[in-house]
């Protein structure tokens, strides 16, 4: 079996008190193996660019990987990504995980003065744009010409020292296919694809790798689960709760899935707290049985 990477999310938040660089810095004291943070850029709340945040958690780190969850495509064009990407991971030693998505709030790209992709232009996008980050880590004078997307003789250097990993937020039909063609890895969040829906979904993924003469194997599943360790029973949608033998019982059950990966914010309040007690009395049982 594969190691099972253990990860928890980051606030971007910039309100007073807010910290996300000390968060990450518990976290890997805690013994987690990645951090990850969303991209919003646009809000009324206080918050960083990701991308800037993220970097500056790496250079206050020494071990812990960090992880776009995930960068929003219309945000920034592919080559440019590329080129970002090579720097923070070649700065953070290899640390990098990409995650990479079709882009999910037009409210967002609208208030910024962005194109507003239709839902079709949003999946052929990320697909372009996958394939010119990736020619442009492997190929000298790369050319791409897309519908959405395009590149001319573009030089980047240097190039990757080794491979970055590049996971996908996709949940519908068409974007599961995509990610089985071309991702690293596959980032649902609990909410949207539930255990029950995990199957045809990753079946999916994986029809779409074996078509294009790629290993399923390879290709990374991490659950995006909000939750809260709590020692009344209950049930809340989306989130994944219960007492710390039953939280690990429940992580288990999405090994067993076939998730290799699990992501963690805490829901609610007291998340320092849930962070602490998810490190220390729900993660050794999980590990014990892996």
């Amino acid at each position: 079996m594969k190691q099972v990477l253990f990860g928890v999310n980051v606030s971007t938040s910039a309100a007073r008190g807010a910290n996300p660089v000390a968060d990450a810095m518990r976290a890997e004291a805690l013994g987690y193996d990645f951090i990850s943070a969303n991209d919003h850029p646009c809000g009324s709340e206080p918050s960083y660019e990701l991308w800037t945040m993220l970097t500056w958690i790496a250079a206050k780190t020494s071990r812990i990987k960090v992880a776009s969850r995930v960068l929003g495509v219309p945000y920034r064009p592919p080559a440019m990504v590329a080129k970002m990407a090579e720097s923070l991971d070649r700065f953070s030693d290899g640390r990098l995980i990409l995650g990479v998505g079709g882009g999910y709030s037009d409210e967002e790209f609208r208030a910024f003065g962005l194109n507003v992709p239709a839902p079709k232009d949003k999946i052929d996008g990320l697909e372009e744009a996958v394939r010119i980050i990736r020619g442009l880590w492997s190929s000298a004078g790369f050319t791409f010409e897309g519908k959405h997307h395009h590149t001319e003789e573009a030089q980047m250097e240097p190039k990757p020292s080794h491979h970055i990993p590049i996971w996908l937020g996709t949940f519908g039909k068409r974007s599961l296919a995509v990610t089985g063609r071309v991702a690293d890895g596959w980032i649902p969040t609990f909410a949207m694809a539930t255990p029950d829906d995990v199957p045809v979904m990753r079946d999916r993924i994986f029809e779409a790798a074996h078509s294009v003469g790629r290993n399923p194997d390879d290709i990374t599943l991490a659950y995006n689960l909000d939750f809260r360790i709590q020692e009344t029973r209950s049930s809340e949608p989306g989130v994944v709760t219960g007492s710390p033998q039953r939280m690990a019982e429940q992580l288990l059950s999405f090994v067993a899935l076939g998730f290799t990966a699990m992501n963690f914010s805490p829901a609610g309040d007291e998340s320092e707290r849930q962070v602490d007690r998810l490190a220390q009395e729900v993660l050794p049982m999980v590990r014990a049985q892996l």
